[in-house]
């Protein structure tokens, strides 16, 4: 079965990047010329994806009028694109792309969502008995590779029937307490596509050897809603995404991980610095612009380093 559906959480506050997401949700942020959302979306869409539900909160709306094809705007880039003998990449109904919203729901007397696995439960109507795909909507994964990381892990998924497939990076041993932690098998270590004897979340570094960490994209069977449904939740009252995992990997089910590549970046957007270089990154890289931004930043540099840049 040709995997053709992803989900998309974009529920959450965003609190580490207040005041900026103060009115604006961090996943609509610029990352060059567009939205942090938006290079998830044609992630999604350059790896087969045609059915993509944001799993979103009642402060999110931007983000359903950003896709929105009936737009004044997004009417009038079309005629634009139109007049130059070109396709709007903004016009997904031509390209095949349906989006679909819901929204996951804050329970009486809670100020917050309940986790990244409660937002998945979420779409358990729209996936039905189909395998997805999960990509967290503030996380961009930069590739030039082809096949792509998401390309990978379906081909990966599809060859192994898994019952779930997970995007890692290698960070550094020092920082495994900051992530989510896989743990392959015995002797798979050195693999770029491997089974995974373990998960855990934020270990200190003396409690594994591994450094692979988690990067916002998977891929699940429907097998995935039982075990969110059995889980307990955390003493925070959160369903966490890596216990169903964790679930699976003791059921003995086939839980792999595909790595990043050399080249492949993860830009996960969780806080201004992160937002900073992330937008320097792609605004560097412009196709029209980003020659003008590099010379601008290496004047600036210069003036910064020889005390002629009035700082006041």
């Amino acid at each position: 079965m040709r995997i053709t559906k992803a989900v998309v959480p974009v529920a959450g506050l965003g609190t580490r990047l207040l005041p900026t997401t103060k009115a604006i949700p961090k996943e609509m942020l610029p990352v060059g010329r567009q939205p942090i959302i938006h290079h998830v979306v044609e992630e999604l869409i350059q790896a087969g994806i045609t059915d993509i539900l944001f799993v979103s909160s009642r402060s999110k709306n931007a983000i359903e009028n950003h896709f929105d094809d009936y737009s004044e705007l997004m009417m009038h880039l079309e005629r634009e694109r139109s007049a130059m003998g070109e396709v709007s990449r903004f016009d997904y109904r031509k390209r095949g792309v349906e989006f679909f919203f819901t929204r996951q729901q804050v329970p009486l007397g809670q100020t917050k969502p309940l986790g990244t696995g409660d937002a998945v439960a979420a779409a358990e109507s729209f996936t039905g008995d189909a395998p997805f795909v999960v990509a967290f909507g503030d996380s961009i994964v930069h590739s030039h590779e082809s096949p792509s990381l998401l390309q990978r892990m379906i081909a990966s998924h599809e060859n192994y029937q898994s019952a779930c497939t997970i995007a890692t990076y290698t960070v550094p041993q020092e920082l495994v307490h900051h992530y989510g932690i896989v743990v392959p098998h015995v002797g798979e270590e050195s693999q770029e596509d491997c089974r995974l004897a373990d998960i855990l979340e934020k270990p200190a570094p003396d409690q594994t050897p591994s450094r692979l960490a988690i990067s916002a994209r998977y891929l699940f069977s429907p097998d995935i809603f039982q075990r969110i449904h059995s889980i307990p939740p955390a003493p925070s009252g959160e369903v966490y995404l890596t216990d169903a995992i964790a679930a699976q990997i003791s059921a003995n089910a086939m839980v792999r991980a595909v790595c990043l590549r050399p080249g492949e970046v993860r830009y996960d957007i969780g806080n201004h610095r992160a937002y900073f270089k992330t937008f320097i990154d792609y605004a560097l890289a412009d196709p029209e612009y980003g020659a003008e931004m590099r010379s601008y930043m290496k004047d600036l540099l210069n003036e910064l380093n020889s005390g002629s840049l009035d700082k006041g």
